[in-house]
């Protein structure tokens, strides 16, 4: 995380995010498309990236399957449904962190 430290403690629920709306991605296009929605404020390293998805993975939140693209391996990630449950609960309480710094900062 290049840009901003409040980022970082949201990144889970970023990438679980994007996962459920993409329904698959690989780590790059992870980064790519956080970057391009947050019109280049939020510039996701590898290791910070990384090190989390390998977290996810291990905890049983999202899997990953490789697929050949363009004679190259590609390692996509993916929400398991306990991911999905845990996503939907952490967006639950992200909405409602953000309803009440809206209510504190007049956002």
């Amino acid at each position: 995380m290049k840009r901003n430290q409040l980022y970082k403690g949201t990144l889970q629920n970023i990438i679980l995010k994007l996962l459920v709306t993409e329904v698959k991605m690989y780590g790059y296009q992870l980064t790519q498309r956080a970057k391009e929605l947050t019109k280049g404020e939020l510039e996701m390293t590898e290791g910070a990236l990384y090190p989390l998805l390998h977290k996810l993975e291990n905890d049983g939140i999202i899997y990953s399957e490789i697929q050949n693209v363009n004679g190259r391996d590609r390692k996509y990630y993916l929400l398991t449904e306990k991911g999905r449950k845990q996503q939907q609960a952490q967006e639950a309480e992200m909405k409602s962190y953000l309803f009440n710094l809206n209510a504190i900062f007049n956002i």
